[in-house]
Protein backbone atom coordinates (compact mmCIF):
# COMPACT_ATOMS: atom_id res chain seq x y z
CA UNK A 1 0.00 0.00 0.00
CA UNK A 2 1.52 3.31 -1.11
CA UNK A 3 0.52 5.37 1.94
CA UNK A 4 2.66 8.41 1.15
CA UNK A 5 1.18 8.66 -2.35
CA UNK A 6 -2.29 8.35 -0.84
CA UNK A 7 -1.46 11.08 1.68
CA UNK A 8 -0.23 13.34 -1.13
CA UNK A 9 -3.43 12.84 -3.12
CA UNK A 10 -5.57 13.46 -0.05
CA UNK A 11 -3.72 16.72 0.53
CA UNK A 12 -4.36 17.80 -3.05
CA UNK A 13 -8.05 16.97 -2.71
CA UNK A 14 -8.26 18.99 0.51
CA UNK A 15 -6.62 21.92 -1.25
CA UNK A 16 -9.15 21.71 -4.07
CA UNK A 17 -12.00 21.36 -1.58
CA UNK A 18 -10.94 24.56 0.21
CA UNK A 19 -12.13 26.45 -2.89
CA UNK A 20 -15.72 25.54 -1.98
CA UNK A 21 -15.48 27.89 1.03
CA UNK A 22 -15.04 30.98 -1.17
CA UNK A 23 -18.40 31.16 -3.01
CA UNK A 24 -20.40 31.20 0.28
CA UNK A 25 -18.10 33.98 1.53
CA UNK A 26 -18.97 35.99 -1.59
CA UNK A 27 -22.67 35.29 -0.98
CA UNK A 28 -22.25 36.67 2.56
CA UNK A 29 -20.73 39.87 1.13
CA UNK A 30 -23.49 40.15 -1.48
CA UNK A 31 -26.40 39.76 0.95
CA UNK A 32 -24.65 41.42 3.92
CA UNK A 33 -26.35 39.12 6.44
CA UNK A 34 -23.25 37.69 8.14
CA UNK A 35 -21.61 34.30 7.98
CA UNK A 36 -18.68 35.19 5.74
CA UNK A 37 -16.02 35.10 8.47
CA UNK A 38 -16.69 31.43 9.24
CA UNK A 39 -16.02 30.47 5.62
CA UNK A 40 -12.81 32.47 5.40
CA UNK A 41 -11.58 30.77 8.57
CA UNK A 42 -12.56 27.39 7.18
CA UNK A 43 -10.80 28.18 3.90
CA UNK A 44 -7.52 28.98 5.66
CA UNK A 45 -7.66 25.89 7.88
CA UNK A 46 -8.59 23.60 5.00
CA UNK A 47 -5.88 24.99 2.71
CA UNK A 48 -3.27 24.72 5.47
CA UNK A 49 -4.21 21.12 6.27
CA UNK A 50 -4.06 20.23 2.60
CA UNK A 51 -0.59 21.77 2.32
CA UNK A 52 0.63 19.86 5.39
CA UNK A 53 -0.58 16.60 3.87
CA UNK A 54 0.82 17.32 0.42
CA UNK A 55 4.19 19.04 0.93
CA UNK A 56 6.14 16.28 2.77
CA UNK A 57 4.91 13.73 0.21
CA UNK A 58 5.01 15.84 -2.95
CA UNK A 59 7.67 13.67 -4.64
CA UNK A 60 5.86 10.36 -4.19
CA UNK A 61 4.17 9.34 -7.45
CA UNK A 62 3.58 5.59 -7.18
CA UNK A 63 1.13 3.98 -9.62
CA UNK A 64 -2.33 3.55 -8.10
CA UNK A 65 -3.83 0.11 -7.90
CA UNK A 66 -7.45 -0.84 -7.25
CA UNK A 67 -6.84 -1.16 -3.49
CA UNK A 68 -5.42 2.35 -3.27
CA UNK A 69 -8.37 3.59 -5.31
CA UNK A 70 -10.87 2.22 -2.79
CA UNK A 71 -8.95 3.65 0.15
CA UNK A 72 -8.65 7.11 -1.44
CA UNK A 73 -12.38 7.21 -2.18
CA UNK A 74 -13.25 6.35 1.43
CA UNK A 75 -10.68 8.84 2.75
CA UNK A 76 -12.04 11.41 0.34
CA UNK A 77 -15.56 11.23 1.73
CA UNK A 78 -14.57 10.93 5.37
CA UNK A 79 -11.88 13.62 5.29
CA UNK A 80 -13.81 16.10 3.15
CA UNK A 81 -17.02 15.41 5.06
CA UNK A 82 -15.10 16.23 8.24
CA UNK A 83 -13.47 19.44 7.04
CA UNK A 84 -16.76 20.35 5.42
CA UNK A 85 -18.10 20.67 8.96
CA UNK A 86 -15.70 23.55 9.73
CA UNK A 87 -18.01 26.39 8.58
CA UNK A 88 -20.79 24.99 10.77
CA UNK A 89 -18.39 24.76 13.73
CA UNK A 90 -17.04 28.30 13.24
CA UNK A 91 -20.42 29.86 12.50
CA UNK A 92 -22.38 31.54 15.29
CA UNK A 93 -25.65 31.15 13.40
CA UNK A 94 -26.69 28.38 13.47
CA UNK A 95 -24.94 27.51 16.72
CA UNK A 96 -24.31 23.80 16.18
CA UNK A 97 -22.45 21.31 18.33
CA UNK A 98 -19.55 19.34 16.86
CA UNK A 99 -21.76 16.31 16.37
CA UNK A 100 -24.47 18.34 14.64
CA UNK A 101 -21.87 20.07 12.45
CA UNK A 102 -20.45 16.75 11.27
CA UNK A 103 -23.94 15.33 10.76
CA UNK A 104 -25.02 18.31 8.63
CA UNK A 105 -21.83 18.22 6.56
CA UNK A 106 -21.96 14.49 5.84
CA UNK A 107 -25.69 14.68 5.16
CA UNK A 108 -25.06 17.37 2.56
CA UNK A 109 -22.01 15.79 0.91
CA UNK A 110 -23.65 12.34 0.69
CA UNK A 111 -26.85 14.01 -0.66
CA UNK A 112 -28.88 12.48 2.17
CA UNK A 113 -30.69 15.71 3.03
CA UNK A 114 -31.31 14.89 6.70
CA UNK A 115 -30.93 18.10 8.68
CA UNK A 116 -30.52 19.05 12.32
CA UNK A 117 -31.15 22.75 11.63
CA UNK A 118 -34.48 24.34 12.53
CA UNK A 119 -35.34 27.83 11.30
CA UNK A 120 -33.92 27.71 7.79
CA UNK A 121 -35.89 30.79 6.71
CA UNK A 122 -33.89 32.98 9.12
CA UNK A 123 -30.40 31.59 8.47
CA UNK A 124 -27.68 33.67 6.76
CA UNK A 125 -27.74 33.18 3.00
CA UNK A 126 -24.10 32.02 3.05
CA UNK A 127 -24.94 29.00 5.23
CA UNK A 128 -27.93 28.11 3.08
CA UNK A 129 -25.90 28.37 -0.11
CA UNK A 130 -23.08 26.27 1.34
CA UNK A 131 -25.45 23.44 2.30
CA UNK A 132 -26.80 23.27 -1.24
CA UNK A 133 -23.35 23.60 -2.80
CA UNK A 134 -22.13 20.61 -0.78
CA UNK A 135 -25.08 18.58 -2.03
CA UNK A 136 -24.44 19.59 -5.62
CA UNK A 137 -20.78 18.65 -5.41
CA UNK A 138 -21.57 15.38 -3.67
CA UNK A 139 -24.32 14.48 -6.14
CA UNK A 140 -22.07 13.33 -8.92
CA UNK A 141 -19.13 12.83 -6.60
CA UNK A 142 -16.40 15.43 -6.23
CA UNK A 143 -13.97 12.62 -6.90
CA UNK A 144 -15.12 12.50 -10.55
CA UNK A 145 -14.26 16.16 -10.94
CA UNK A 146 -10.92 15.47 -9.29
CA UNK A 147 -10.29 12.66 -11.75
CA UNK A 148 -10.70 15.15 -14.58
CA UNK A 149 -8.13 17.48 -13.03
CA UNK A 150 -5.61 15.26 -11.26
CA UNK A 151 -4.21 13.55 -14.39
CA UNK A 152 -2.65 16.90 -15.19
CA UNK A 153 -0.85 16.61 -11.85
CA UNK A 154 0.41 13.11 -12.65
CA UNK A 155 -2.30 11.07 -10.94
CA UNK A 156 -4.07 8.24 -12.78
CA UNK A 157 -7.82 8.15 -12.40
CA UNK A 158 -9.33 4.88 -13.53
CA UNK A 159 -9.03 3.16 -10.15
CA UNK A 160 -10.78 6.06 -8.43
CA UNK A 161 -13.53 6.15 -11.05
CA UNK A 162 -14.26 2.44 -10.74
CA UNK A 163 -14.57 2.74 -6.96
CA UNK A 164 -16.73 5.86 -7.05
CA UNK A 165 -19.25 5.59 -9.88
CA UNK A 166 -22.44 3.89 -8.62
CA UNK A 167 -24.11 0.91 -10.21
CA UNK A 168 -23.17 -1.37 -13.11
CA UNK A 169 -21.49 1.41 -15.12
CA UNK A 170 -18.29 0.71 -13.17
CA UNK A 171 -16.76 -1.60 -15.76
CA UNK A 172 -17.26 0.59 -18.82
CA UNK A 173 -16.03 3.97 -19.95
CA UNK A 174 -18.17 6.27 -22.08
CA UNK A 175 -15.10 7.77 -23.73
CA UNK A 176 -11.63 6.26 -24.19
CA UNK A 177 -9.96 8.44 -21.58
CA UNK A 178 -11.22 8.58 -18.00
CA UNK A 179 -10.58 12.32 -17.76
CA UNK A 180 -12.76 12.89 -20.81
CA UNK A 181 -15.44 10.70 -19.27
CA UNK A 182 -15.40 12.71 -16.05
CA UNK A 183 -15.57 15.99 -17.96
CA UNK A 184 -18.49 14.72 -20.05
CA UNK A 185 -20.37 13.73 -16.88
CA UNK A 186 -19.82 17.16 -15.37
CA UNK A 187 -20.84 19.01 -18.53
CA UNK A 188 -24.13 17.12 -18.51
CA UNK A 189 -24.51 17.72 -14.78
CA UNK A 190 -23.82 21.45 -15.12
CA UNK A 191 -26.18 21.93 -18.07
CA UNK A 192 -29.00 20.14 -16.25
CA UNK A 193 -28.40 22.34 -13.19
CA UNK A 194 -28.54 25.55 -15.23
CA UNK A 195 -31.70 24.40 -17.01
CA UNK A 196 -33.35 23.51 -13.71
CA UNK A 197 -32.38 26.84 -12.11
CA UNK A 198 -33.73 28.76 -15.10
CA UNK A 199 -37.01 26.86 -15.00
CA UNK A 200 -37.43 27.50 -11.26
CA UNK A 201 -36.70 31.21 -11.74
CA UNK A 202 -39.22 31.54 -14.59
CA UNK A 203 -41.82 29.71 -12.47
CA UNK A 204 -41.54 32.30 -9.69
CA UNK A 205 -38.59 31.53 -7.41
CA UNK A 206 -36.07 34.21 -6.57
CA UNK A 207 -32.68 33.81 -8.29
CA UNK A 208 -31.12 32.67 -5.00
CA UNK A 209 -33.81 30.08 -4.26
CA UNK A 210 -33.79 28.89 -7.86
CA UNK A 211 -30.05 28.24 -7.86
CA UNK A 212 -30.03 26.56 -4.43
CA UNK A 213 -32.96 24.30 -5.24
CA UNK A 214 -31.47 23.45 -8.64
CA UNK A 215 -28.33 22.30 -6.81
CA UNK A 216 -30.29 20.01 -4.52
CA UNK A 217 -32.70 18.82 -7.24
CA UNK A 218 -30.10 17.64 -9.76
CA UNK A 219 -28.09 16.13 -6.88
CA UNK A 220 -31.32 14.45 -5.66
CA UNK A 221 -30.37 15.81 -2.24
CA UNK A 222 -33.53 17.41 -0.89
CA UNK A 223 -32.13 20.37 1.07
CA UNK A 224 -34.25 23.52 0.91
CA UNK A 225 -33.83 27.13 1.93
CA UNK A 226 -37.12 26.97 3.83
CA UNK A 227 -38.42 24.81 6.66
CA UNK A 228 -41.54 24.04 4.60
CA UNK A 229 -39.36 22.76 1.72
CA UNK A 230 -41.10 23.04 -1.66
CA UNK A 231 -44.40 23.56 0.13
CA UNK A 232 -43.19 27.09 0.94
CA UNK A 233 -43.77 28.19 -2.66
CA UNK A 234 -47.26 26.67 -2.98
CA UNK A 235 -46.82 26.62 -6.76
CA UNK A 236 -47.96 23.65 -8.90
CA UNK A 237 -45.65 24.77 -11.75
CA UNK A 238 -42.61 24.62 -9.45
CA UNK A 239 -43.73 21.20 -8.25
CA UNK A 240 -43.92 19.87 -11.81
CA UNK A 241 -40.50 21.29 -12.67
CA UNK A 242 -39.06 19.58 -9.61
CA UNK A 243 -40.67 16.25 -10.50
CA UNK A 244 -39.37 16.44 -14.08
CA UNK A 245 -35.77 17.19 -13.12
CA UNK A 246 -35.80 14.61 -10.32
CA UNK A 247 -36.75 11.97 -12.87
CA UNK A 248 -34.06 13.24 -15.25
CA UNK A 249 -31.42 13.10 -12.51
CA UNK A 250 -32.57 9.60 -11.52
CA UNK A 251 -31.65 8.28 -14.98
CA UNK A 252 -28.25 6.72 -15.64
CA UNK A 253 -25.99 9.55 -16.80
CA UNK A 254 -24.39 7.30 -19.39
CA UNK A 255 -27.82 7.17 -21.05
CA UNK A 256 -27.91 10.98 -21.10
CA UNK A 257 -24.45 10.90 -22.61
CA UNK A 258 -25.56 8.50 -25.33
CA UNK A 259 -28.72 10.50 -26.07
CA UNK A 260 -26.88 13.82 -26.40
CA UNK A 261 -23.66 12.74 -28.06
CA UNK A 262 -21.75 14.67 -30.70
CA UNK A 263 -23.70 12.88 -33.40
CA UNK A 264 -26.87 14.73 -32.38
CA UNK A 265 -29.86 14.23 -30.11
CA UNK A 266 -31.37 10.75 -30.11
CA UNK A 267 -34.21 10.42 -27.58
CA UNK A 268 -34.91 6.85 -28.66
CA UNK A 269 -31.88 5.87 -26.58
CA UNK A 270 -33.96 6.33 -23.43
CA UNK A 271 -36.72 3.99 -24.52
CA UNK A 272 -34.25 1.34 -25.59
CA UNK A 273 -32.90 1.30 -22.04
CA UNK A 274 -34.61 -1.37 -19.94
CA UNK A 275 -33.73 0.27 -16.64
CA UNK A 276 -35.22 3.61 -17.72
CA UNK A 277 -38.50 1.98 -18.72
CA UNK A 278 -38.71 0.11 -15.41
CA UNK A 279 -37.99 3.36 -13.51
CA UNK A 280 -40.95 5.05 -15.23
CA UNK A 281 -43.17 2.04 -14.58
CA UNK A 282 -42.33 2.06 -10.87
CA UNK A 283 -43.02 5.79 -10.64
CA UNK A 284 -46.36 5.41 -12.44
CA UNK A 285 -47.51 2.61 -10.13
CA UNK A 286 -46.52 4.57 -7.01
CA UNK A 287 -48.30 7.72 -8.17
CA UNK A 288 -51.47 5.79 -9.01
CA UNK A 289 -51.49 4.03 -5.62
CA UNK A 290 -50.94 7.30 -3.75
CA UNK A 291 -53.56 9.14 -5.78
CA UNK A 292 -56.19 6.41 -5.40
CA UNK A 293 -55.62 6.11 -1.65
CA UNK A 294 -55.66 9.87 -1.00
CA UNK A 295 -58.68 10.42 -3.25
CA UNK A 296 -60.58 7.63 -1.48
CA UNK A 297 -59.64 9.11 1.91
CA UNK A 298 -60.98 12.53 0.90
CA UNK A 299 -58.03 14.39 2.46
CA UNK A 300 -57.87 17.03 -0.28
CA UNK A 301 -60.61 19.12 -1.85
CA UNK A 302 -60.21 18.25 -5.54
CA UNK A 303 -58.76 15.53 -7.78
CA UNK A 304 -56.25 18.05 -9.19
CA UNK A 305 -54.93 18.93 -5.75
CA UNK A 306 -54.80 15.26 -4.80
CA UNK A 307 -52.81 14.43 -7.94
CA UNK A 308 -50.38 17.29 -7.31
CA UNK A 309 -49.57 16.09 -3.79
CA UNK A 310 -49.51 12.40 -4.75
CA UNK A 311 -47.25 12.93 -7.77
CA UNK A 312 -44.77 15.15 -5.97
CA UNK A 313 -44.37 13.07 -2.81
CA UNK A 314 -44.25 9.76 -4.68
CA UNK A 315 -41.47 10.89 -7.05
CA UNK A 316 -39.56 12.85 -4.40
CA UNK A 317 -39.42 10.01 -1.87
CA UNK A 318 -38.93 7.13 -4.30
CA UNK A 319 -36.02 8.88 -6.06
CA UNK A 320 -34.51 9.54 -2.59
CA UNK A 321 -34.70 13.34 -2.91
CA UNK A 322 -36.81 13.98 0.18
CA UNK A 323 -38.41 17.28 -0.88
CA UNK A 324 -41.90 17.83 0.46
CA UNK A 325 -44.99 19.87 -0.32
CA UNK A 326 -46.96 18.07 2.37
CA UNK A 327 -46.23 16.15 5.57
CA UNK A 328 -46.50 12.71 3.99
CA UNK A 329 -46.00 11.06 7.38
CA UNK A 330 -49.52 12.27 8.28
CA UNK A 331 -51.09 10.37 5.40
CA UNK A 332 -52.78 6.99 6.03
CA UNK A 333 -50.01 4.78 7.48
CA UNK A 334 -49.98 2.48 4.46
CA UNK A 335 -48.63 5.26 2.20
CA UNK A 336 -45.70 6.51 4.33
CA UNK A 337 -44.44 2.94 4.79
CA UNK A 338 -44.89 2.25 1.06
CA UNK A 339 -42.91 5.36 0.12
CA UNK A 340 -40.12 4.56 2.58
CA UNK A 341 -39.85 1.07 1.06
CA UNK A 342 -39.81 2.59 -2.44
CA UNK A 343 -36.71 4.56 -1.48
CA UNK A 344 -34.85 1.24 -1.18
CA UNK A 345 -35.16 0.95 -4.96
CA UNK A 346 -34.09 4.55 -5.63
CA UNK A 347 -33.03 5.60 -9.12
CA UNK A 348 -31.02 4.05 -11.92
CA UNK A 349 -27.43 2.92 -11.60
CA UNK A 350 -25.06 5.70 -12.60
CA UNK A 351 -27.47 8.40 -11.43
CA UNK A 352 -27.30 10.77 -8.47
CA UNK A 353 -30.08 8.88 -6.63
CA UNK A 354 -29.55 6.64 -3.63
CA UNK A 355 -31.00 3.24 -2.82
CA UNK A 356 -30.21 -0.22 -4.16
CA UNK A 357 -30.81 1.01 -7.75
CA UNK A 358 -33.41 -0.10 -10.28
CA UNK A 359 -31.02 -2.28 -12.28
CA UNK A 360 -30.14 -4.40 -9.24
CA UNK A 361 -33.80 -4.83 -8.29
CA UNK A 362 -34.52 -5.90 -11.87
CA UNK A 363 -31.72 -8.47 -11.74
CA UNK A 364 -33.00 -9.81 -8.43
CA UNK A 365 -36.47 -10.25 -9.94
CA UNK A 366 -35.07 -11.97 -13.02
CA UNK A 367 -32.98 -14.27 -10.84
CA UNK A 368 -36.04 -15.13 -8.75
CA UNK A 369 -37.97 -15.92 -11.92
CA UNK A 370 -35.11 -18.12 -13.15
CA UNK A 371 -35.09 -20.10 -9.91
CA UNK A 372 -38.84 -20.75 -10.24
CA UNK A 373 -38.31 -22.04 -13.78
CA UNK A 374 -35.48 -24.29 -12.58
CA UNK A 375 -37.84 -25.88 -10.04
CA UNK A 376 -40.10 -26.94 -12.90
CA UNK A 377 -37.31 -27.77 -15.39
CA UNK A 378 -34.23 -28.75 -13.32
CA UNK A 379 -32.10 -29.70 -16.33
CA UNK A 380 -32.94 -26.68 -18.48
CA UNK A 381 -30.46 -23.84 -19.01
CA UNK A 382 -31.90 -20.37 -18.45
CA UNK A 383 -29.97 -17.14 -19.00
CA UNK A 384 -30.69 -13.73 -17.55
CA UNK A 385 -30.93 -11.01 -20.18
CA UNK A 386 -31.09 -7.24 -20.01
CA UNK A 387 -32.30 -6.19 -23.42
CA UNK A 388 -30.37 -8.33 -25.89
CA UNK A 389 -27.44 -8.90 -23.54
CA UNK A 390 -27.05 -12.14 -21.60
CA UNK A 391 -25.45 -11.58 -18.21
CA UNK A 392 -22.91 -13.89 -16.62
CA UNK A 393 -23.62 -15.61 -13.32
CA UNK A 394 -20.81 -13.55 -11.80
CA UNK A 395 -22.88 -10.38 -12.26
CA UNK A 396 -25.94 -11.98 -10.66
CA UNK A 397 -23.84 -13.30 -7.77
CA UNK A 398 -22.44 -9.82 -7.21
CA UNK A 399 -25.95 -8.37 -7.04
CA UNK A 400 -27.00 -10.98 -4.50
CA UNK A 401 -23.89 -10.22 -2.48
CA UNK A 402 -24.64 -6.51 -2.57
CA UNK A 403 -28.25 -7.07 -1.50
CA UNK A 404 -27.16 -9.28 1.40
CA UNK A 405 -24.59 -6.73 2.58
CA UNK A 406 -27.15 -3.93 2.24
CA UNK A 407 -29.65 -5.85 4.38
CA UNK A 408 -26.97 -6.68 6.95
CA UNK A 409 -25.88 -3.04 7.34
CA UNK A 410 -29.52 -1.96 7.56
CA UNK A 411 -30.34 -4.44 10.34
CA UNK A 412 -27.15 -3.61 12.27
CA UNK A 413 -27.83 0.16 12.21
CA UNK A 414 -31.51 -0.21 13.06
CA UNK A 415 -30.82 -2.51 16.03
CA UNK A 416 -28.08 -0.14 17.26
CA UNK A 417 -30.56 2.75 17.20
CA UNK A 418 -33.19 0.73 19.04
CA UNK A 419 -30.57 -0.25 21.64
CA UNK A 420 -30.09 3.49 22.28
CA UNK A 421 -33.77 3.85 23.15
CA UNK A 422 -35.23 4.92 19.79
CA UNK A 423 -38.72 3.61 19.06
CA UNK A 424 -39.12 1.02 16.32
CA UNK A 425 -40.83 3.21 13.67
CA UNK A 426 -38.28 5.99 14.09
CA UNK A 427 -35.34 3.56 14.09
CA UNK A 428 -36.60 1.78 10.97
CA UNK A 429 -37.35 4.93 9.00
CA UNK A 430 -34.22 6.83 10.11
CA UNK A 431 -31.99 3.93 9.08
CA UNK A 432 -33.79 3.60 5.75
CA UNK A 433 -33.65 7.36 5.17
CA UNK A 434 -29.92 7.60 5.82
CA UNK A 435 -28.81 4.34 4.20
CA UNK A 436 -30.87 5.17 1.09
CA UNK A 437 -29.66 8.81 1.22
CA UNK A 438 -33.28 9.93 1.42
CA UNK A 439 -33.43 12.32 4.39
CA UNK A 440 -36.90 12.56 5.96
CA UNK A 441 -38.28 9.62 7.87
CA UNK A 442 -41.20 8.88 10.18
CA UNK A 443 -41.80 9.33 13.89
CA UNK A 444 -39.26 11.58 15.59
CA UNK A 445 -37.35 12.21 12.34
CA UNK A 446 -40.30 13.17 10.17
CA UNK A 447 -39.27 16.85 10.06
CA UNK A 448 -35.66 16.95 11.22
CA UNK A 449 -33.03 15.09 13.24
CA UNK A 450 -32.46 17.75 15.90
CA UNK A 451 -34.03 15.60 18.64
CA UNK A 452 -31.92 12.51 17.92
CA UNK A 453 -29.20 11.68 20.47
CA UNK A 454 -25.55 12.28 19.58
CA UNK A 455 -24.73 8.57 19.57
CA UNK A 456 -27.60 7.85 17.19
CA UNK A 457 -26.44 10.65 14.87
CA UNK A 458 -23.01 9.05 14.51
CA UNK A 459 -24.60 5.71 13.63
CA UNK A 460 -26.81 7.42 11.05
CA UNK A 461 -23.78 9.28 9.72
CA UNK A 462 -22.09 5.92 9.16
CA UNK A 463 -25.23 4.69 7.39
CA UNK A 464 -25.04 7.71 5.07
CA UNK A 465 -21.48 6.78 4.12
CA UNK A 466 -22.39 3.15 3.52
CA UNK A 467 -25.26 4.22 1.28
CA UNK A 468 -23.28 6.81 -0.65
CA UNK A 469 -20.36 4.43 -1.25
CA UNK A 470 -22.71 1.57 -2.10
CA UNK A 471 -21.72 -0.66 0.82
CA UNK A 472 -18.78 -2.62 -0.65
CA UNK A 473 -16.45 0.33 -1.19
CA UNK A 474 -16.50 0.97 2.56
CA UNK A 475 -17.06 -2.60 3.72
CA UNK A 476 -13.99 -3.89 1.87
CA UNK A 477 -11.76 -1.85 4.19
CA UNK A 478 -12.87 -4.03 7.11
CA UNK A 479 -11.59 -7.25 5.51
CA UNK A 480 -8.11 -8.51 6.51
CA UNK A 481 -7.38 -9.43 2.86
CA UNK A 482 -7.54 -5.78 1.83
CA UNK A 483 -4.59 -4.83 4.06
CA UNK A 484 -2.36 -7.75 3.11
CA UNK A 485 0.56 -6.83 0.87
Amino acid sequence: MHFRTITRITGLLMGLFSMTMLPPALVAILFKDGGGTAFLQAFVVCLLLGFLFWYPNRRHHAELRTREGFLIVVLFWTVLGSIGALPFIFSKEPDLSWTDSFFESFSALTTTGATVIVGLDDLPKAILFYRHLLQWLGGMGIIVLAVAILPVLGIGGMQLYRAEIPGPVKDSKMTPRIAETAKALWYIYLLLTLACAGAYWIAGMTAFDALCHAFSTIAIGGFSTHDASMGYFDNPAINMICVFFLLVAAVNFSVHFAAFSRRGINLRVYFRDTEFKLLLAIQLVLVLICFATLYHSGIYDSPEETLDYALFQAVSISTTAGFGTESFHQWPLFLPILLIFSSFIGGCGGSTAGGIKVIRVLLLLLQGSRELKRLIHPRAMFSIRIGNTALSDRVVDAVWGFFSAYALVFVFCMLALMAMGMDDITAFSATAACLNNLGPGLGEVASNYAGVSDGAKWILLLAMLFGRLEIFTLLVLFTPTFWKT
